[in-house]
This record gives structure tokens, sequence and C-alpha cells, in this order.
């Protein structure tokens, strides 16, 4: 979509808008979030859209996504593509991920509520921790000494 060069933004306006920095919206740029803009007399020009752009960056990436994941979300997005689909197949990769952070929240909150009698033995240490399913195998796995 064509938009005149009066209503072009300098990176400045934009970054001050979308609550960035401007080395952030040079970065998106450099990784291929942001389309290469306009440049009038050296200077960066974003078109109208650009906020929206970054805003639709920022967003996932201020609730932890890696920027090669919002890189993948964002490949060939057009302005009148729903983005909904995206989104869903995206967040449903992710809610796995928190649901497991949020278990070991939990374990870890439990074992600071309710640390192990370490003074009784070393055993009864490693027993009484809910351990990561990893630390459980080798716990089990241990000779004993």
């Amino acid at each position: 979509m064509f938009t005149s060069i009066s209503t072009r933004r300098k990176i400045g306006e934009l970054a001050g808008r979308s609550g960035l920095n401007p080395s952030a919206i040079r970065y998106y740029e450099r990784l291929g979030l942001l389309p290469v803009p306009h440049r009038a007399g050296g200077q960066r020009r974003y078109p109208g859209d650009a906020l929206g752009r970054v805003l639709l960056i920022r967003f996932p990436r201020d609730m932890g996504l890696s920027l090669s994941e919002i890189k993948v979300f964002l490949n060939g997005l057009r302005d009148d593509t729903p983005v909904r689909p995206r989104w869903m197949k995206l967040a449903n990769r992710e809610i796995q991920e928190v649901e497991e952070n949020i278990r070991r929240s939990r374990s870890l909150k439990s074992l600071l509520e309710h640390p192990p009698d370490c003074r009784v033995s070393l055993q009864a240490c490693v027993q009484r921790p809910r351990l990561s399913a990893k630390m459980h195998f080798v716990a089990h796995r241990a000779v004993p000494v």
C-alpha cells in the first residue's frame, strides 16, 4: 500500500510511540521483522502502518516469545491476513511450555516453604524435594555408598 511521504514517521517518532529504543527498531529491521523503510535525506521514514507492525512484534516479545518465533509468525503476513489462526498455532505451543514452567514453579515454591531436613541424612535431603524427571531418574539410579 502506498503511503505518502508526509505521513511517514522518523525512527525516533516510531520508537517513542511504540515504547522502544531506535536501536530496537533497527535490530528488528536487520532480523527481517520489519521491512526496510524508505529513506529521505539519509533518514529512515516509516509508513503509517509501521507502528502496528512494531506493536505486533512487541506484544508477543513482552510475553516471552523469541524473536525467531515471532519471525515465523509474521512471515508472509499481509494487512488482510487473519491473525487469529496463526496466533492460535503459536499459542498452543507456548501453552505447553507455560504449563511446564508452572509445574516447576510450584515444586520450587513447595521446596522453599518446606525445606528438606538435611540434618538427618543426605538421603533424606535428596528424597524430599520433588525432583525433575531427569534428576529423579539420576537419584534413583545412584548406587548407595
